[in-house]
């Protein structure tokens, strides 16, 4: 299939083309020496094709063969991987609260600040209901071709989102042949048992290339108390029940409690998950200069969370209660408190399983044609539609559970287990039901070229529709359920956009580049944003480039429309009142909040020092007002502990210590200020290949709080210095050995600090024939145990920070005919 060409001198320009992918791997591109003939391609950043993938913003650039090598079976687990991740993200090994939901946190700045495209257009949220992140394991691995990291602010050529920089995942085209592929992996404690198999074909159709595809992965689950650095939890919700903080004796009365519930037994530290993909692209020339491009996928995703059995906790009327339980409670003057607080482990409903059905569609077909002028037109339809079901097994009606109670007070305040059956019939146990969706529609056209002075230009519009809705279980959105209760959520927004970019070549070696665009929401109105970018070329290997760009983000149907919700934070309580880590917080949302706003600067230089041996080395700086978050709560606490008035009143407290009506609202008032420098190294020498990216965080700061070198349960990690190194070894033309080492420097927490931690891995891939490849490989070589973080957010840990699986063997083969 051919292409426009336009004819450009590149003989300075090819050298930066293996530099511009800053970290896993290079971009290989085809140039005869004195060649003036050349293919444009899409870079992701701008919307202008060019002859080379050198740009003004910081590129870095994964393939398909790094992704099998690696034993990488999810995207997620690839980009949590890079240096430029930070903060809280979920993943295999999110069990609390992720909904089996995986994503991607760039600079430590938020999910919902990381657009990610599939072939340069946006993909739907999709993970339960409602959502502003896409779920990235509705990607599957076997249709990628590479994933490009844009590591820069976008919002003037993308839109929303692209705050703190764009995931672009590109697909396998042009495929010719049919080729199987299957994958296992287990870990060396004989547990988390994973595998799949994907079927990719390709073909000349209908005056194009055509390739379908299916894929099917299952990954098994993992106990947490199956590894030995998991400490015993301690809950006070103890199995025999507890009455105002006592626990029956056997003998009609209670004593105090010495014991405590070690809720690991029942919690995944890896959860299961089972996928299916069906995806196609058609890509054929109808006319001498027009194509037309076809895409569809589907994904169905079924996956578990299993956690300890609800603990459940009900405020009694002493007045309903027999005395021979009460009278113990009385005070000296024999007056009984109108409540007792009831507390109890429901270990006789079994534990609690999470279960989520979700399915994604994404369809998009596209025309460009051609002109004589070697400009372009482009058009294209993108619909995209989550629907999901998600349930709650044994879940506890409150209010059956206190009638019961009063109803049957000895088999209640007994001590002793109560059967199944029992609870089934007094209408306690129930499984929790919800469902909710996402539906995106998108028109877009575009007007793109290059001039007789090679100035490059782009212009174009958009139109996007955005909906979301989540419907709670009315026994939860009543308030009736021992879990948080929660309000509906439904909304939509429209946006129409307009956008600019061009590319000046002042000279030949210093270029400049500037975009606009202009984006109005049905929400709250318009907003305008730009980009100015530069790069300089000293000589043929060393060049400069900088870009100083505003941005926005828009606020969610979730962040509009979400009804009011509960939701149970690792906190510490400082007067001491609660005893569990876990504190139930209202979350509120605001139907008329802004967008948020930034600025963004990087700068810096490539550098081919000598053949083989080449460098990056960029500052980055992004600044955020108005943005859409919450205030820290434990922040808020902790000053109001310590008589600040203004802040009780923040988050609903009194100085007293009542946390009953603790509330948490989203505003406008948030600001993030975070800048660092990323620095590669590749070096190629024989039949070595040797790859170092590093990022070092000068600073992540967020509504006065600095978070740099920090580790917590809540915020996750921002380790001021990430590195990776990749050695690849090509021993002979069938057999290649690859290591690689990911390097996270300590933090420091709450009176605590985290050691530095070293992940190696190794593989070996061996061809066979020219058909047939296996691959085989230990991730966590050393099975290097996480760190101890005493209020991380589960096993003691941050498990998406450190990993909590250990040693894994993997194995993966394919074979093309």
């Amino acid at each position: 299939m051919s292409l426009r060409t336009a004819r450009k001198n590149i003989v300075n320009r090819a050298v930066m083309i293996a530099l511009a992918a800053t970290s896993v791997t290079s971009v290989q591109a085809v140039a005869e020496e004195g060649a003036e003939e050349v293919e444009r391609i899409a870079v992701t950043g701008s919307r202008i094709n060019r002859t080379d993938i050198e740009s003004a913003s910081p590129v870095t650039v994964i393939s398909s063969d790094f992704i099998t090598k690696s034993g990488f079976t999810s995207v997620q687990e690839i980009l949590s991987m890079q240096p430029a991740a930070a903060g809280m993200s979920l993943g295999s090994t999110s069990n609390n609260g992720s909904g089996g939901s995986a994503t991607v946190n760039l600079r430590g700045m938020g999910v919902q600040r990381t657009l990610v495209l599939l072939n340069g257009r946006r993909m739907v949220a999709s993970s339960t209901g409602a959502d502003s992140s896409v779920d990235l394991n509705t990607i599957p691995v076997s249709m990628i071709q590479t994933i490009e990291i844009l590591k820069d602010g976008a919002s003037a050529v993308y839109g929303s989102d692209a705050i703190a920089g764009v995931v672009n995942i590109i697909t396998k085209k042009d495929f010719q042949g049919t080729e199987i592929t299957a994958d296992g992996s287990i870990t060396d404690k004989g547990d988390g048992e994973s595998g799949g198999f994907s079927l990719l074909h390709g073909r000349d159709f209908a005056g194009g290339n055509l390739v379908v595809g299916a894929q099917y992965s299952n990954r098994g689950e993992i106990i947490q108390s199956d590894r030995d650095f998991v400490p015993a939890g301690e809950s006070s919700f103890v199995p025999g029940g507890s009455l105002g903080g006592m626990v029956p004796d056997g003998e009609g009365g209670f004593v105090p409690r010495e014991e405590s519930y070690d809720y690991t037994d029942d919690s995944y530290a890896q959860t299961p998950n089972e996928l299916l993909s069906l995806f196609t692209n058609f890509n054929s020339e109808i006319a001498d200069d027009t194509e037309l491009s076809v895409e569809f996928m589907y994904t169905r995703r079924e996956s578990n969370q299993q956690m300890a059995p609800q603990p459940a906790s009900i405020d009694l009327d002493t007045s309903l209660l027999d005395d021979n339980y009460t009278d113990q409670f009385k005070d000296e003057n024999g007056v009984l408190p109108e409540e007792l607080e009831y507390r109890r482990r429901m270990t006789d409903a079994g534990p609690r399983i999470y279960g989520q059905e979700t399915d994604t569609y994404r369809a998009s077909v596209g025309l460009t044609g051609y002109l004589s002028n070697d400009s372009q037109w482009d058009m294209s339809a993108t619909y995209g539609r989550n629907d999901s079901k998600d349930s709650v097994g044994n879940s506890i009606h409150a209010g059956n559970m206190e009638k019961s109670i009063y109803n049957h007070q000895d088999d209640w305040f007994s001590g002793d287990p109560m059967s199944n059956d029992f609870l089934a019939s007094e209408g306690v146990m129930y499984t929790e039901q919800n469902e909710g969706g996402n539906e995106q529609f998108i028109l877009a056209a575009g007007y793109s070229g290059v001039n007789e002075h090679d100035i490059g230009y782009a212009v174009g519009v958009e139109s996007r529709f955005e909906s979301g809705y989540y419907t709670p279980d009315l026994i939860t959105q009543a308030g009736e359920s021992t879990a948080a209760q929660q309000d509906p959520t439904e909304g939509n927004y429209s946006v129409q956009s307009i956008y600019g970019e061009i590319s000046v070549p002042v000279t030949d070696s210093f270029t400049v580049e500037a975009a606009t665009r202009y984006d109005n929401y049905s929400t709250f109105g318009g907003a305008a944003t730009w980009k100015l970018g530069a790069t300089y070329s000293i000589t043929d290997g060393l060049m400069f480039r900088a870009v100083a760009a505003t941005g926005f983000r828009a606020p969610s149907v979730s962040e509009l429309y979400g009804g009011n919700s509960g939701s149970f934070d690792y906190l510490t309580d400082p007067w001491d009142n609660e005893q569990d880590s876990q504190i139930l917080v209202n979350y509120t949302s605001d139907a008329d909040l802004k967008p948020e706003e930034s600025e963004s600067f990087t700068a810096g230089v490539v550098w081919e020092i000598t053949e083989g041996l080449s460098t990056t080395m960029d500052y980055w700086q992004f600044d955020i007002t108005n943005a859409i978050s919450r205030v820290n709560v434990q922040n808020e606490m902790n000053k109001c502990f310590g008589d600040d008035l203004v802040a009780c009143d923040t988050i609903g407290i009194t100085p007293g210590g009542d946390l009953s009506e603790m509330t948490s609202t989203l505003t406008n008032i948030g600001q993030q200020n975070t800048s660092g420098i990323d620095w590669n190294v590749s070096y190629t020498a024989g039949m070595f290949k040797v790859m170092f990216d590093t990022t070092y965080l000068l600073e992540f700061e967020e509504d006065g709080i600095s978070y740099e070198g920090t580790i917590g349960g809540n915020m996750g990690g921002y380790s001021q210095l990430k590195s990776n190194l990749t050695v690849s070894a090509d021993l002979t033309e069938d057999v290649n050995l690859l290591y690689t080492a990911n390097y996270i420097q300590g933090m420091d927490g709450d009176g605590y600090t985290t050691d530095d931690v070293i992940y190696h891995n190794v593989s070996a891939a061996y061809h066979i024939n020219d058909a047939w490849q296996v691959t085989g490989g230990i991730k966590n070589l050393f099975d290097t145990e996480p760190e101890e973080v005493p209020d991380g957010n589960d096993m003691n840990t941050v498990p998406n920070i450190y990993d909590v699986v250990g040693r894994t063997f993997f194995v993966n083969t394919s074979y093309k005919f």
